[in-house]
Parts: C-alpha cells; sequence; structure tokens
C-alpha cells in the first residue's frame, strides 16, 4: 500500500479508532495477550476452549467499543432503566431460573444469561445517577437510600446462593458511597456494626460457604476433597519457582490437578509456566490499569463520571485481589474469575463494558475541554 493511499484511508478510520484510549488500550491489549499465551496452554485437554475465550475476548472488545462512543449523559439517562430491568432478571431468576451445580444463577431470555454479572455495573451505574442529581445537596438520608439501592441485589444474589458476585456488587456501590463522601464515622460505625454481626452471619451462611472458611484456616485437615482447590493451587504456585516451567510445560496444569485451571484459578496454571517472574508482570499490568482508571475518574468532568469511573476502577482492583488472594490460599475460594484472564462468557462483557466506559469518560473530557 503506497503511503497516499494510508493518508487517504486514515480519516475514514480515525474516528472509530480514536474513541479509544491509548493507555488505558495499550495496558488491556498486553493483559489479554498474556491471557491468551495462558488459556492456549491451560485448555489444551478442554476441546474449543480456547477458540471460545477468543471469542469472548472479541466480543468483549465490541462492547468496550459501542460503551467507549457513547457519551457519559447517554449512560446516565439508561442508568435507572439498566438497574431495573436487572433487578427484573434477579426476580426471574429466582422464580423460574436454570439450576447448575446446585445454584440459581442463570436465566433463558433466548440466551442464557447471568443477571448478577450485569448488576456488577447496574449497580455503581444507578447510585452514581443518584448521587449526581443531589450534588451539592447530599445528606445522610441520601446514603442511606443509597444503601437501600444496594442491598437490593445484594441481597438477592447472596440468596442464588452466589456469595462471591454478591460481594462483587456490594463492593462495587459501597466504592461509589464511599467516594460520595461517606462520614468516616458512619464508616467506622458501619465497620463496628459489621464485625459484631459476624456471629449472625457465620449461622446465615450455607454449609459448602462455612466449609470454605475453614479449609482457608487450614486446607490439610480435608486433603482430597474441600482443601483439594487450594492445596493444589498453591503446589503450582510454588513449583513455579523463579521464572517457571516454560509456556505448556506446567505438569500440575496439564496433569489436570488444578481445578477449573482455565477459570477461576487460571492464576495457578500462570504461575506455574511463568513463575515469579511472570507474577511480577501481571501485577504491573493490572496496576498500570488501576492507576489509569484512578486518574480518569480524578480528572472527570462530573461528579457522576468520577463516581463511576472511581468505581468501576475499584472493581477490577477487587477481582484482581480476590482471585489472587483465593487462588494464593489466603482468601476463601469464591467464585472471582481474574480480570480479562479467566475464561468466561458473561463476566468478560462486563468487563468489557466497564473499560468502555472509563475510555468514554476520558475521550468527552476531552471534548468538553477542547
Amino acid at each position: 500500500m503506497q503511503f497516499s493511499e494510508r493518508r487517504t484511508i486514515w480519516p475514514t478510520i480515525k474516528p472509530y479508532v480514536m474513541v479509544f484510549d491509548g493507555t488505558l488500550a495499550l495496558i488491556i491489549f498486553l493483559i489479554l495477550s498474556v491471557s491468551a499465551l495462558t488459556m492456549y496452554s491451560a485448555g489444551m485437554d478442554a476441546p474449543g476452549r480456547f477458540e471460545d475465550h477468543m471469542r469472548n475476548t472479541l466480543i468483549a472488545f465490541v462492547v468496550m467499543w459501542i460503551a467507549a462512543i457513547m457519551p457519559p449523559q447517554t449512560l446516565m439517562r439508561f442508568a435507572v432503566p439498566i438497574y431495573t430491568v436487572g433487578v427484573a432478571l434477579l426476580l426471574a431468576v429466582a422464580m423460574f431460573g436454570l439450576v447448575k451445580k446446585g445454584a440459581r444463577r442463570w436465566v433463558n431470555v433466548g440466551v442464557v444469561i447471568q443477571p448478577s454479572e450485569i448488576m456488577k455495573i447496574a449497580v455503581p451505574l444507578m447510585l452514581a445517577w443518584y448521587f449526581q442529581k443531589r450534588e451539592g445537596m447530599i445528606q445522610w438520608h441520601h446514603f442511606l437510600v443509597a444503601g437501600i439501592i444496594l442491598a437490593i441485589p445484594g441481597v438477592m444474589i447472596m440468596r442464588q446462593p452466589d456469595l462471591g458476585t454478591a460481594l462483587l456488587v456490594l463492593a462495587a456501590g459501597f466504592y461509589v458511597i464511599f467516594f460520595a463522601g461517606l462520614p468516616w464515622k458512619v464508616l467506622a460505625t458501619l465497620t463496628a456494626l459489621g464485625l459484631a454481626s459476624l456471629p449472625v452471619a457465620w449461622s446465615m451462611l450455607h454449609d459448602y460457604q462455612r466449609q470454605r472458611v475453614m479449609t482457608l484456616i487450614d486446607p490439610t485437615t480435608d486433603p482430597l476433597g474441600t482443601g483439594f482447590h487450594i492445596i493444589q493451587s498453591m503446589i503450582a504456585i510454588g513449583s513455579g519457582g523463579i521464572s517457571g516451567k516454560g509456556w505448556t510445560n506446567g505438569t500440575q496444569t496439564h496433569l489436570e490437578f488444578i481445578p477449573e485451571r482455565t477459570s477461576d484459578f487460571l492464576f495457578a496454571a500462570y504461575s506455574e509456566e511463568f513463575g515469579l517472574i511472570g507474577n511480577t508482570v501481571l501485577l504491573v499490568l493490572y496496576l498500570l490499569l488501576i492507576g489509569r482508571g484512578l486518574l480518569i475518574a480524578a480528572n472527570a468532568p462530573t461528579l457522576f463520571s468520577r463516581l463511576l469511573a472511581g468505581a468501576i476502577t475499584m472493581i477490577f482492583f477487587t477481582y484482581a485481589f480476590v482471585n489472587m488472594g483465593m487462588v494464593s490460599g489466603i482468601l476463601p475460594v469464591v467464585g472471582v474469575p481474574l480480570p480479562f484472564m479467566s475464561y468466561g462468557g458473561t463476566a468478560f462483557m462486563t468487563l468489557g463494558l466497564g473499560m468502555g466506559i472509563l475510555m468514554s469518560i476520558q475521550r468527552h473530557r476531552k471534548l468538553v475541554q477542547s
């Protein structure tokens, strides 16, 4: 292709490319590249898994692009409808949802979806809209109403039961409430009440959830049962050493000792093959992504944009921290994927949507300034 031809094509595609924040897009691309390498290796014994993962990556890219084009003002208009539809879908799950592995978390609406994943974006979107409407006159009772808005989907998701996703949704909403100016006295009171209610919360947990906590304390009490996941993942991480065993050479992975090695425990497979050096690279990439997200939030022009960008960024931090913590044996095992790494359909779309919203906020800030 001649130089003159490239100059002719660039003005045509430029509006579609420039919707992306260059720094954020580069970081995501690098994480997705690491993900593709790891998924190819971890999914070698699962036919079609790598191909499905790449398809999900492509769909997430399209979702991210669409969200990046959409102005934050449009997102504000959709906040209440998206939240309402999400709660309605959670009700549909409770009434006639699909049961898999003992949990009722999915509903068939032409395609099978997991509505709780939608609430990870819908809840912070709704709360950011709520506080934007009350900018400059936020009082204590507004935080109470926000807590109710957050509690409704949180309780519904817990009852599926899906404690891991419920905690992520509650965390996403809490970040918005915190960034909106939740007083430290209220935060301290809530923390004290939370600690005081732990015995009650413990009694309300399902047997398998209590067993996960006990397994965290001492996984060797049931090494072939509930402790198997943690023990095998820690063996895989430790056996990777400094530089790892090499791509596709992970013995724990390919001898199928790591359960869910393409989804929740993908980090164990990655650590075995790429070692401490690989882990350091991945941690740096996540820190760069979180840092860029917080910078976008700090420079956002409206309260809605700042709250939403800050919450979405902290959601990614929570995802990464919880997943790596549970795989490493320092947190209980919950169903939390590693962002842009673990295999998943709805979760991947949600992550793509979140990054697209961050890019939209950054792009339209520049448009406003210009």
